[in-house]
């Protein structure tokens, strides 16, 4: 193994010049702009100070950089990491204590820990667990979750919780307790958001603006609406007739520290650290994947893990949250031209200069401010549409969607994922217990062969040809069983069957033992058991076994090699 491999960034830098660093720093300083009321927020909706965000940007995405294979990923807090966040420790803790403070310190920890593992074991295949159905559902249920996780601040009431049945009781029955300059703020940056999304690009582009420049400034929307509010609250000192702020923010760069070692706390959060190691992962290599694409690049799963868990450790090492790749800085970084990941560290310290100067600024900052641009933020993560489109498609998906939206929004999002995942899982299993297999024919004047039931072919009584659509194993073998064993029955005159394999990628013991039973059965009803078409990886797993050995048939080349060597009259057209 090369060191490039264990370490990426010594694969492009001895070729870092100028120019890449011109894009870089331009990257870099607009993504900072956008971090700042990003990591904010998802440090409050996490449910610690906001400020706790900022820490979770400066040294998470330094290891990134070190460690990942995507050049333009940018690594920091993420709403849906932070939602699962807050619903693993709120049961626990109450928000904001120390004891809760140290738990989130602690899940960083964990979650870090089990990605390198998964890394180091090449285990980056366990994100194919989390089907596309499932993922956008569980999304779709987080964003509501979120939504009306942060109706708190932008109504000036208080309620908590993790699902609905928590969520909903308390902000209706404080409805008569709305602080009315509270929700103006969050309803005037919702609006302003809202419309700068939908509008501000065309309307940049209608002044001649290029396409990617227009879309690059209404991504930084957020920063206007973050200042305006400080400017708002500064003049009018709003957060003395009761609206809720930021506050006081340390002005200082966060210690490095080892997380505490509590044996008791880490049983209680590893379940949801592997939860969120495996969310946050799907989500960054399907960012990085994408853009990799568009570059014509790759990156690599495994060396994601260990990239990933490495920024979550430094997140736990620098007291911050559990941190993912973000779409959002992700597209801006790439939009403005960065070249290397080394516009990541670039916006680390600029994230870090933040944090030491400018946090006197911030602390006016109202909270219905950084709610509404959560709110926005969820809203664009709604996606009744794969429903409606997976619905028509594939009941059994969309049954494991409904299960997945309905125990996030009822339960917790722990739950919704183990349900989607679990009935995702059964569904596999289901279908392929039970194979598609189907009696082939020849096309008259070919050497192809179809299903009997959609095309008109030529058959013979004495042989019956079964394709099989499916690798056999534990779960479908009886079933291809019983089914040769039915057909045989059903036509008194068969003498030969071929079971066509070309669609069989895997063979395991258990299947295997049942073909060797199959092949025993059949020769005592005066049946021969012949195979066509098995794949070369197949073939060299069952040349030396007992099957073969004591086959009554023999193994065709081909479907049609079996056709003319059991009815070789149909051999000329």
């Amino acid at each position: 193994m090369k060191a490039s491999d264990v370490l990426p960034i010594l694969r492009w830098l001895p070729g870092y010049h100028r120019q890449a660093m011109g894009q870089d720093l331009l990257a870099a300083a607009l993504v900072t702009f956008l971090v700042i009321p990003q990591s904010l927020a998802y440090g409050l909706l996490a449910g610690v100070p906001a400020y706790i965000g900022l820490y979770a940007s400066i040294l998470p995405p330094l290891i990134y950089a070190i460690f990942g294979t995507s050049r333009t990923l940018a690594v920091g807090p993420v709403a849906i990491i932070a939602l699962m966040t807050s619903a693993a420790l709120t049961p626990l803790f109450p928000q904001g204590s120390p004891e809760y403070l140290t738990a989130a310190v602690v899940l960083s920890l964990i979650s870090g820990l089990m990605l390198v593992l998964m890394g180091a074991l090449r285990l980056g295949f366990l994100a194919n667990f989390l089907s596309h159905p499932v993922v956008s559902a569980f999304v779709t249920a987080s964003a509501i979750v979120i939504i009306l996780n942060q109706l708190r601040h932008l109504l000036g009431i208080t309620a908590s919780g993790s699902n609905l049945f928590e969520l909903l009781p308390p902000l209706f029955a404080q409805l008569d307790r709305v602080h009315l300059p509270t929700l103006m703020i969050g309803l005037a940056t919702m609006g302003f958001l809202i419309v700068t999304r939908r509008h501000l690009r065309p309307i940049l582009q209608g002044f001649g603006l290029p396409a990617s420049r227009a879309t690059l400034l209404a991504r930084l929307a957020p920063i206007v609406a973050l200042g305006v509010s400080i400017l708002a609250n500064w003049f009018w000192r709003l957060d003395q007739q009761g609206v809720a702020v930021v506050g006081q923010i340390p002005s200082q760069l966060p210690g490095l520290s080892w997380p505490e070692f509590d044996l008791s706390l880490w049983r209680e959060l590893a379940v949801s650290a592997l939860l969120i190691s495996l969310v946050g992962f799907v989500e960054s290599v399907s960012i990085g994947q994408t853009l990799a694409a568009r570059q014509r690049e790759r990156i690599d799963a495994n060396q994601e893990l260990v990239a990933l868990g490495g920024a979550n450790l430094g997140a736990a090492f620098s007291s911050g949250i559990p941190v993912s790749g973000g779409f959002s800085r992700t597209a801006v970084n790439d939009d403005a031209g960065a070249r290397t990941p080394i516009a990541g560290i670039y916006t680390a310290i600029g994230i870090a200069v933040v944090t030491l100067l400018l946090t006197a600024v911030l602390a006016y900052l109202p909270l219905a401010t950084l709610a509404a641009a959560i709110i926005v933020a969820a809203g664009s993560l709604v996606d009744w549409k794969t429903f409606w489109q997976t619905r028509r498609y594939s009941l059994g998906d969309f049954g494991a969607m409904i299960a997945t939206l309905a125990m996030t929004l009822g339960h917790s999002v722990e739950a919704g994922i183990i349900a989607g995942v679990g009935l995702s899982i059964g569904l596999f299993l289901y279908r392929t217990s039970r194979p598609h297999c189907a009696i082939v024919g020849r096309v008259p004047g070919t050497e192809h062969f179809r299903n009997v039931k959609r095309h008109e072919v030529e058959t013979t009584d004495h042989v019956a040809l079964l394709r099989v659509d499916e690798s056999l194993y534990f779960a479908n073998a009886r079933f291809l069983e019983d089914r040769v064993l039915a057909l045989v029955a059903e036509r008194p005159k068969m003498t030969d069957v071929v079971l066509v394999c070309a669609a069989v990628n895997h063979i395991d013991a258990s299947a295997l033992e049942s073909l060797e039973m199959l092949d025993h059965r059949l020769g005592e009803a005066g049946v021969r058991l012949h195979f066509a078409e098995i794949k070369g990886p197949v073939m060299d797993r069952l040349r030396d076994t007992v099957l073969l050995e004591n086959l009554r048939g023999e193994v065709h080349l081909s479907t049609y090699a079996a056709w003319t060597f059991l009815r070789p009259s149909s051999a000329n057209p």
